[in-house]
């Protein structure tokens, strides 16, 4: 009894701990492309998962990531540096330990990575991002073409973020990426206001669930064959051999008797 118990504190005291040990970070931008790019550099800095990305309207976007307090602090750091070059810093926090309440209200708890394991998984995943986004969204038309017919690419998605702004993702090869990248800028600066670019060869899992992608890139997941838990055989039926097995005798030729046999013999004159 007593070692019961103590394991059962020993239990409790490690899932405290590593309650204890939790915190969320949030990185801000006023650009889609620029978001992911900081969501991306902030998964690759630390050991951090990204939750998903919040849009707020007028060009605000969110990456919220969690994880250890000293994880999401450096995955914060990175992120807030990344944002900074691209120009499109807005703000960011790190809260450690927060309350269950926090959680139940703001997109922050593991509820939602539950969600995106059941959405199934995208046939353009494991290739390289491009995202490009214009200011009206004749611009990102305009370019969205351009891009498909540059290079061998696909368009994934688009997304919007309010204040006029249209993000779209493609995806294929770094090259192609690329290639289809700057065919879109040129045809967007001609159309409209070219906003911001971003180039992804490597994304990592969790940016794959979190990123949008149209339903008819989506496949559902395999499902798993469900067995009955116990499958009863068939018995085999024995086979019925008869107790005793009459060989058939054997019939024997009788050979004549080659001494009783006439031999002819022919005399030859010479």
């Amino acid at each position: 009894m007593e070692i019961s118990s103590r394991l059962a504190r020993s239990e409790q005291s490690e899932q405290t701990k590593d309650f204890r040990d939790t915190a969320v970070g949030m990185v801000s931008t006023r650009s889609f492309p620029a978001i992911v790019g900081t969501a991306d550099m902030m998964l690759k800095s630390s050991g951090v998962s990204l939750i998903g990305f919040e849009k707020i309207g007028g060009g605000h976007c969110t990456a919220i990531v969690r994880g250890g307090i000293s994880d999401v602090r450096l995955a914060v750091e990175s992120g807030v540096q990344t944002a900074e070059q691209f120009g499109q810093l807005v703000s960011s926090i790190i809260i450690p330990r927060p309350m269950p309440n926090l959680e139940l209200i703001f997109p922050m708890g593991s509820r939602l990575m539950e969600l995106f394991d059941k959405n199934g998984y995208s046939r353009l995943s494991n290739q390289a991002i491009g995202l490009l986004e214009t200011r009206g969204f004749p611009a990102l038309v305009g370019a969205s073409d351009a891009m498909l017919k540059s290079a061998d690419v696909y368009l994934s998605s688009y997304e919007k973020i309010g204040d006029g702004l249209c993000t779209a993702i493609i995806r294929g090869t770094v090259a192609n990426v690329a290639v289809a990248v700057e065919a879109g800028m040129l045809e967007a600066e001609r159309i409209g206001e070219l906003h911001a670019v971003m180039v992804i060869p490597r994304p990592l899992d969790d940016l794959e669930k979190n990123l949008p992608a149209a339903s008819c890139w989506i496949e559902e997941k395999p499902q798993p064959i469900n067995l009955p838990i116990s499958v009863k055989e068939e018995k085999s039926q024995p086979i019925n051999l008869p107790i005793s097995v009459k060989e058939v005798e054997k019939e024997f030729v009788e050979l004549p008797d080659l001494t009783k046999l006439p031999i002819h013999i022919e005399e030859y004159e010479e």
